[in-house]
């Protein structure tokens, strides 16, 4: 009995792992395809697709139908879908709703916001000095990847100054909601806090490889690395307060910092430590 138990549990934590990973991966790779799919359609009615354009169809396809729709689709469709999957796979059935808690953030969880940007900018700052006094002290060179919207500004920094509203309006909301708000909410329901957490800042930071141009293996395995930091912020503020608008501040106006001195970085070359590049690498 106790076995048979044991491998129920089992099956809902897989599954719980499964559905989790393939909504996160799910919900980037249908942006992903619409994108491509849009600046198809623009150019073969004459419409050129500027860098600029480039950048909104991508915030648009991506954060907003690929995170954000599919987190929200998934909170509606949950629970006619749960039922007859736990049903079919033979283990008890619960009728609870998925939800993802949001309101406006009241005075404690704004001192969270600060707080945890606080922590994520240095963590990721750290992690990027870190590694640039490896790199001086051993000798060694690690090529890291340049994320391909900072690539994008780097090439064209007029899409910096429309990336850094975005971050806050668009980059930080849908990700979070698809990310904490359903990858971590699901794992939650069968695991620990810690364990969701840590598991989704992995896949989430991983997830950022296919992001990532040029580079090899072991850079951009570390700007990954790097990534976690901030990921793990992320993920503890949402646990802490149950609010996704709380990450979802950290996370843009995470972003927007970074793409605030990538900016200054590239107009004032000479006066920015070329650590703040390698931070700005891995978003």
């Amino acid at each position: 009995m106790s076995s048979h138990v044991g491998g129920r549990t089992a099956l809902i934590a897989a599954v719980a792992i499964v559905v989790a990973i393939g909504l996160g991966a799910g919900g980037l790779l249908l942006g992903f395809l619409l994108t491509l799919v849009g600046g198809v359609v623009l150019t073969l009615i004459g419409i050129e697709v500027t860098p600029s354009l480039g950048i909104v169809l991508s915030l648009v396809f991506v954060q907003g139908v690929g995170c954000a729709g599919v987190a929200l689709a998934y909170v509606q469709v949950q629970p006619e879908i749960r039922p007859v999957l736990r049903e079919r796979l033979g283990v008890p059935i619960d009728a609870t709703r998925f939800s993802i808690g949001a309101s406006v953030p009241n005075l404690r969880e704004a001192l969270v916001v600060a707080g945890g940007y606080v922590l994520a900018f240095a963590g990721a700052l750290a992690g990027a000095f870190a590694i640039t006094a490896y790199q001086a002290l051993s000798g060694t060179s690690l090529e890291t990847g340049t994320n391909q919207a900072a690539q994008i500004g780097m090439e064209n920094p007029e899409v910096l100054l429309l990336l850094i509203p975005a971050s806050i309006l668009l980059i930080g909301p849908g990700e979070e909601l698809l990310f904490r708000g359903v990858v971590q909410g699901r794992l939650r329901e069968v695991f620990s806090p810690v364990t969701a957490i840590v598991a989704t800042s992995v896949v989430f930071a991983g997830l950022h490889w296919f992001a990532l141009t040029g580079g090899s293996a072991t850079g951009n395995l570390v700007s990954i690395g790097v990534l976690i930091v901030p990921s793990l912020v992320f993920g503890a503020s949402y646990e802490y307060t149950g609010n996704v608008v709380v990450p979802a501040l950290i996370h843009g106006v995470y972003n927007a910092t970074l793409f605030t001195l990538l900016y200054v970085t590239i107009a004032y070359a000479d006066a920015i430590p070329g650590g703040i590049a390698m931070a700005a690498a891995a978003f």
